[in-house]
């Protein structure tokens, strides 16, 4: 992965940069499931960002999360 982010592991509708995905992930600790309003206000939080694609950028994030958990990614072996 060229970024720390799994967000930003495959290709959205719309390139993300390593810092918008931070602020995305920031947005998304801040602003839960229960907060109303809560994708436009990651919108915000994200900057130059449309509902529709914080929303898309939240779906990959499920799904590299899914697979990683199901082992379906490889762990990236690191040189000593």
């Amino acid at each position: 992965m060229a970024s720390n982010s799994l967000a930003s592991s495959r290709t959205s509708s719309s390139s993300w940069t390593p810092e918008e995905n931070k602020r995305f992930e920031r947005a998304l600790a801040v602003y839960d499931k229960d907060t109303p309003d809560r994708w436009q206000k990651v919108a915000r939080a994200v900057g130059g960002k449309s509902v529709e694609e914080v929303k898309r950028q939240y779906e990959i994030l499920i799904e590299d999360v899914r697979d990683i958990e199901s082992d379906r990614v490889p762990i990236p072996e690191y040189r000593s």
